[in-house]
């Protein structure tokens, strides 16, 4: 009987195993969880913070039991710590210190990423005890509710604007506490051109979150006062002090395993794998946040996404069985909920598609999500980038409030890329029309239809 080995209990591993039981429920699978928590949405953690998510065992995807249900078995708390790759062999330890093999015919490894320290002193030496978190898993999710249980802090700095950082800022908001954002970059949520994320930004300032733009920081330092961030904004020193710090500025893959058996790095020091995510080392299979991204505008790049975990893993699960599936790619779709605000990008900002080596374009609109004379009609903010020479779509920029229907919007932009439209293309797209939901030229449409008028080459049009 084949054995398949799936390392990770988050998207990728889970994912993969479940194909793999899918497609032959005679195989053997087993998971190797670091943790005792298979199979939880980290995605969603903040929601469990906010109180809009209760209790926290909501944010499993699937139980225990409901993962055990479809054939696969879970060896919970156990490290994964070296792979022999000749011998087809995983050393694993259980959380006792026992140390043993398992064999396998097939491998994949789906051991995610890592919270990244960018630099910052402190970040590798304080903890939850100390009032310092990071948001990675739910044992993270358990130490900082203990600390917003046992002392009810009223102040929190967050270090980084970008997803979880602002949903975060809402969800401390919502329990009342005093939230500080510092951000290195210009604006908030560096994933937009600033021309969208300042929207982003006021919604926050109107929430009563104080954001600092322009700030480095350098040092978390703990006292008997509490915890003291240490910087630079616009080039002169800074310092705030807290009772809770919580530093999201981003993650580095967590390539040890693979990198010890002989696996290839690439962008960003994550694994190369193929389109089949096969490693190259023989029978071994990674997918996820460790492993580079297939983008199909950039090629090979960085760009760990949960969605992406999803479709590797599942591309790996049947592979392991002898499958041809390949992931068919990534354009960078991304969406967030800020307090009343949702904000989302597909594809390219023009700065991007300028260094992928593009001749991009860009126009803004705002148009309305539904037909004005019906109550409650929204602006929504579009920004289309194309390319000035092909006219082909290379990304779109929505900000929108919350009910505008902005993320299924983005995800037309992101269905035209994946066809290979162009922008004038996506305007003759027949989308759905009602006076309480849309408009009979939608405002994807009315967005592309501005960046026409402007930039479409002659050559198309002829």
């Amino acid at each position: 009987m084949t054995h398949i080995v799936a390392i990770g209990g988050s998207d990728a591993g889970i994912s993969a195993a479940l194909r793999a039981r899918e497609l032959d429920p005679t195989v053997e699978v087993t998971v190797v969880v670091a943790d005792a928590y298979p199979n939880y949405s980290i995605c969603g953690i903040p929601y469990f913070f906010s109180g809009d998510v209760k209790p926290w065992q909501s944010l499993a995807h699937r139980t225990h039991a409901e993962l055990e249900a479809t054939g696969m078995r879970l060896r919970l708390d156990t490290l994964a710590t070296g792979i022999d790759v000749a011998g087809q062999r995983l050393s694993i330890r259980d959380q006792h210190g026992r140390e043993e093999q398992l064999s396998y015919d097939e491998l994949i490894v789906g051991t995610g990423a890592l919270p990244a320290h960018a630099g910052i002193t402190g970040l590798d030496t304080l903890g939850p005890d100390d009032g310092l978190h990071v948001i990675h898993s739910m044992g993270d999710t358990f130490a900082l509710q203990r600390q917003l249980e046992e002392q009810n802090p009223g102040s929190a700095i967050i270090i980084g604007a970008g997803y979880v950082g602002l949903e975060m800022a809402e969800a401390f908001t919502a329990r009342g506490m005093h939230v500080l954002v510092l951000q290195r970059g210009p604006e908030v949520l560096s994933t937009l051109d600033p021309e969208l994320s300042g929207l982003v930004r006021t919604e926050l300032e109107d929430h009563d979150v104080l954001v600092h733009t322009g700030t480095t920081v350098h040092t978390v330092e703990k006292t008997a006062e509490g915890l003291i961030v240490r910087g630079t904004r616009n080039g002169q020193p800074v310092t705030h002090t807290a009772q809770l710090v919580l530093a999201v500025v981003g993650v580095r893959p967590n390539t040890t395993l693979l990198e010890q058996a002989g696996a290839t790095l690439g962008p960003g020091r994550a694994v190369v794998v193929d389109e089949q995510m096969r490693t190259g080392l023989p029978h071994v299979f990674a997918a996820g946040d460790g492993v580079i991204t297939h983008h199909r505008l950039l090629g090979l790049t960085y760009l760990p996404l949960g969605t992406t975990a999803h479709k590797q893993g599942r591309v790996a699960g049947e592979n392991a069985l002898g499958g041809t599936a390949r992931f068919a790619g990534s354009v960078g779709t991304q969406v967030v909920k800020v307090f009343d605000l949702v904000a989302s990008r597909t594809g390219l900002r023009e700065d991007e598609a300028i260094a992928a080596g593009y001749r991009p374009a860009t126009t803004q609109i705002a148009a309305d999500d539904h037909k004005r004379y019906y109550p409650g009609a929204q602006p929504i903010s579009i920004r289309i980038t194309g390319d000035a020479q092909s006219g082909l779509l290379l990304g779109a920029q929505l900000v929108g409030r919350l009910g505008t229907e902005t993320a299924k919007r983005v995800d037309t932009y992101a269905t035209a890329l994946f066809a290979g439209l162009t922008v004038e293309q996506i305007s003759d797209l027949d989308l759905s029309y009602t006076p309480p939901l849309g408009s009979p030229w939608d405002a994807v449409h009315v967005a592309t239809q501005a960046w026409s008028r402007t930039h479409t080459p002659a050559g198309v049009l002829a």
